[in-house]
C-alpha cells in the first residue's frame, strides 16, 4: 500500500461476534425468530412497543456479559499511537469498542445504551431496561425509545462520514457483510477519491471485488497483526 496517514476503518457485526455477542443475520442470529419488520423499524415501535423495548432491552443484558476482544484492543491501541486522522465508524450499536478504551469512534446505527426521546431529540446513557412510555429528563415527555437506527431511518452523521471518506488515503472494512448500505457503499467513495482500500473479514463479503486487498481469517487474529504493520511504519 502506498503512505497514507489519514485512516477510515469502518466495523461491523463480525469484530463483536468474537466477544460472543450474536450477529443479526445467519443461523442464530438475531432475526431468527424475529421478523426486522416487528422489532426495528418506526412502525413496529408505533404498533406494539413492549416488544421492541423488550428486545433491546435483552440485547442489553447481554452486552453486559461479554467484554471487548483482541480486534477491539487492537483498535483502541491504534487510535491512541496513530498520529494521524483517524475515524472509527462502527455499524455496531454495542459499546465494545468504548470499553477497549477507542475515543475516534462514531456509531452511525445508535447505540444500545443510549435512550433517544422521541419528542425532542434528546439523548441520555441507559445501560439497564427501558419501558415503554418512559418520561424524557429534558421535555418531560413520556417518548424514550432505543437510540438506535430502525429500518428506514437515516444513520447517524453521514455528513461527517462522507467528508471523512473523502479526506482518507486508507479505508479499511472488518467484519461486515458488505449487504448493509449505506455502509456497503463506503468502500466505492473512498476509492472515487483516491484511497486505497482494505479488507479484513472472516469470508468474503459481498462487496469484496471493490478493495484493493482482502485479507480473510478471524477479526481477532488479522486486525492485532494489521496494527502492528501500521504502527511499525
Amino acid at each position: 500500500m502506498a503512505d497514507y496517514r489519514n485512516i477510515v476503518i469502518l466495523t461491523g457485526a463480525g469484530i463483536s461476534a468474537e466477544s460472543g455477542l450474536a450477529t443479526f443475520r445467519g443461523p442464530g442470529g438475531l432475526w431468527e425468530g424475529h421478523r426486522v419488520e416487528d422489532v426495528c423499524t418506526p412502525e413496529a415501535l408505533a404498533h406494539d412497543p413492549a416488544l421492541v423495548h423488550r428486545f433491546y432491552d435483552l440485547r442489553r443484558a447481554a452486552l453486559a456479559a461479554v467484554a471487548p476482544n483482541a480486534a477491539h484492543a487492537a483498535l483502541a491501541r491504534l487510535d491512541a499511537e496513530w498520529p494521524g486522522e483517524l475515524l472509527i465508524v462502527t455499524q455496531n450499536v454495542d459499546d465494545l469498542h468504548e470499553r477497549a478504551g477507542t475515543g475516534r469512534l462514531l456509531h452511525m446505527h445508535g447505540e444500545l445504551t443510549s435512550a433517544l426521546c422521541a419528542a425532542c431529540d434528546a439523548r441520555v446513557s441507559w445501560p439497564g431496561d427501558l419501558p415503554p412510555k418512559t418520561p424524557c429528563a429534558a421535555c418531560g415527555a413520556p417518548a424514550l425509545r432505543p437510540d438506535i437506527v430502525f429500518f428506514g431511518e437515516m444513520p447517524y452523521q453521514m455528513e461527517r462520514i462522507e467528508r471523512a471518506l473523502a479526506a482518507c488515503d486508507l479505508f479499511v472494512s472488518i467484519g461486515t457483510s458488505g449487504a448493509v448500505y449505506p455502509a456497503a457503499g463506503f468502500v466505492q467513495t473512498a476509492r472515487h477519491y483516491g484511497a486505497e482500500t482494505l479488507e479484513l473479514n472472516l469470508e468474503p463479503s459481498g462487496g469484496s471485488g471493490w478493495f484493493g486487498e482482502s485479507r480473510l481469517g478471524p477479526a481477532g487474529v488479522l486486525v492485532p497483526a494489521w496494527v502492528d504493520e501500521v504502527l511499525a511504519r
